[in-house]
């Protein structure tokens, strides 16, 4: 075989493998940018219906004029969400943590669990996915909820969890906001840690409807991983929120934070 001819099949591989790269990065662009779009326009949703006016009762003056007094109205958190609910029916909540880009719908499918792992809200097909709620989880009755979400390069979905791992981040954002569709949530953070997937017995997503013993154990084996002591706890009859993310310290790796519902 020539030179020439080995100089040729160079240029046609390097020419394949450019258009490849170039088709998977506009591919990524495109993703990235149609996610971003996408829960933009959730999030200017929720945005328009909490700032939704009053509604006005009429009334009749002294003079016999027709005069409009506001009546007193609230937005439940129902009403809140039923817009999005109305457009995908697996919505199961919504979780905002301050400080980080997390502000998102939450997600459920029993029947095909890791459905939102690809996909976008929409149901189109999406690297980014949507954070989802672990199959075994009942919410509203579940004494811990294991909520999944992707920790993407770009900082968006769950990678701001990871700044948990800095006990000052913690210290001035010591709250999640999780909302479920039927009534509003705030959650103390009581652990946050590094999880080795190939070296752990303890499963901390495997932990939805406990019992009081298995709930002391859960907790405890949180707090022991805990990457500083936050001062919280909780006892048999809170309610937790397990969040999970990809974490690069071990192969495979996650991090978790651990938190429960402040009950008013």
């Amino acid at each position: 075989m020539t030179r020439k001819i080995i100089g040729v099949i160079i240029m046609v591989a390097l020419l394949v493998f450019g258009c490849f790269a170039g088709t998977m990065f506009y591919r990524q662009y495109a993703d990235a940018k149609s996610s971003a779009s996408t829960f933009e326009e959730l999030q200017e949703q929720i945005k328009n219906t909490e700032e939704l006016p009053s509604s006005e009762t009429e009334g009749t003056s002294a003079t016999g004029e027709t005069e409009s007094t506001p009546a007193e109205t609230e937005t439940t958190v129902f009403d809140k969400y039923r817009p999005l609910q109305e457009q995908n029916g697996d919505m199961v909540g919504w979780i905002f943590i301050e400080g980080t880009e997390v502000n998102y719908p939450v997600m459920q499918t029993p029947d095909n669990p890791d459905y939102y792992l690809k996909h976008s809200f929409d149901k189109t097909w999406s690297d980014y996915g949507v954070p989802y709620v672990d199959e075994s989880c009942t919410v509203g009755a579940s004494n811990n909820l294991v909520i999944y979400g992707h920790n993407m390069k770009n900082g968006s979905m769950f990678s701001g969890l990871v700044q948990y791992k800095s006990k000052e981040f913690f210290e001035s954002h010591p709250v999640i906001c999780f909302d479920t569709v039927d009534e509003p949530g705030q959650y103390q953070v009581i652990a946050a840690f590094r999880y080795n997937t190939n070296n752990e017995t303890f499963k901390y997503n495997k932990h939805s409807d406990m019992d009081e013993f298995e709930f002391a154990e859960y907790v405890e084996n949180c707090k022991l991983r805990s990457l500083y002591d936050t001062g919280i706890t909780a006892e048999y009859g809170d309610m937790l929120i397990t969040l999970s993310t990809c974490e690069y310290t071990y192969t495979n790796g996650r991090f978790v934070v651990v938190a429960k519902k402040i009950v008013e």
